[in-house]
């Protein structure tokens, strides 16, 4: 199954679909955007500028090809989905019927809710797992930390050929990886994506952070809860780009904040506003993936009868916050003193 000639929709130019289109569309020439309204309409007229961070002098605008609908081509072979959990279930609804059943889905979502909803509609799914972060600046202007890389796999290790030709794809933009640990890899992606929720809820890249050592208590432990909660749950370390390694959660809870404070003010001035913040604090929206990834994990630590009361007190605190409109980040004093009420039930 050779990869010339395949033609690659990439639905969705949000901030890793943007950077994957800024990537491949050079390299690979069968590759096409889809996307909507504003969306749609910078990329037709100047394509996707995008930069590494530190480096916005250097942002490159690249010419993609966009279609407004899948029917415009011929043939679909392979779609990328690069939109949220939030919506993937109604995007998959409305695109199944104009692909036939050797369409290739890739999947890039954080974290295992695309593995229960896409099945129902396609039979070759390839899911992926993005280890880097990537921000929208406006529509279609995209800054990215590290290029890549994906890992790219399917929970049962099938559909080898079809892995391999969007490796041998993706390869010609962006380093991508093929994994037989699958599992393990998205869930250890969704315990750095657990830092998203408690950023968004106190403001972070917003407004000024009024206690840094509360913050950066918060977060490691959070961090840590996390790999607690995939250990118990039987899952194993999968490395993923630079992303920080199970030891360095660990070690940073157990070390002396004089020891560490150094590296994490390093660390978070490199931090920008989540996706999550984005959606929430920006936008105003209410939708996001609060349930498909802190909630998830609650769920597992109720499967291993584990207290986790950072984790508890931010999602119960995420839950009844992002519903406000307009939403108001809370102090992260305020914050504390609910993870202190979890710690004493």
């Amino acid at each position: 199954m050779g990869s010339v000639e395949k033609n690659l929709v990439i639905l969705g130019a949000g901030a890793i679909g943007g950077t994957l289109g800024a990537w491949l569309s050079p390299k690979y020439k069968n590759t096409y955007m889809l996307d909507r309204d504003i969306v749609a309409k910078e990329l037709k007229n100047r394509g996707i500028i995008a930069y590494q961070q530190g480096e916005k002098e250097k942002v490159e605008t690249i010419r993609v090809q966009s279609i407004s609908d899948l029917s415009e081509l011929e043939r679909v072979d392979i779609v990328v989905l690069a939109v949220k959990n939030y919506s993937l279930d109604s995007v998959a609804q409305a695109i199944h019927d104009k692909l036939d059943e050797n369409t290739i889905i890739v999947a890039l979502q954080n974290g295992v809710e695309n593995q229960r909803i896409l099945p129902k509609y396609f039979k070759k799914i390839i899911y992926g797992v993005v280890s880097y972060n990537a921000w929208i600046d406006e529509p279609c202007v995209i800054g990215y930390q590290k290029k890549g890389p994906f890992i790219v796999g399917t929970p049962d290790n099938s559909l080898r050929t079809e892995i391999k030709l969007v490796s041998d794809i993706f390869n010609l933009g962006v380093e991508t990886v093929i994994t037989d640990q699958l599992l393990n890899a998205a869930h250890s992606k969704m315990i750095v994506n657990l830092t998203n929720s408690f950023t968004t809820l106190v403001g972070h890249g917003y407004r000024e952070i009024s206690h840094f050592r509360l913050f950066k208590k918060i977060l490691i432990h959070l961090l840590y809860e996390g790999v607690e909660i995939i250990k118990a749950s039987g899952y194993k370390e999968c490395r993923l780009g630079d992303m920080p390694s199970w030891l360095t959660m660990t070690v940073a809870v157990k070390l002396p904040h004089f020891l560490t404070d150094g590296i994490f003010r390093k660390n978070l001035s490199k931090m920008v506003m989540s996706s999550m913040g984005q959606d929430i604090i920006q936008h105003g929206k209410s939708d996001s993936e609060l349930e498909s990834l802190n909630g998830y994990f609650i769920h597992l630590a109720d499967m291993a009868n584990l207290k986790a009361p950072y984790n508890r007190a931010i999602y119960k605190l995420c839950k009844e916050g992002f519903k406000k409109t307009p939403f108001q980040p809370l102090d992260v004093e305020k914050v504390w003193e609910k993870v202190e009420q979890e710690m004493n039930k």
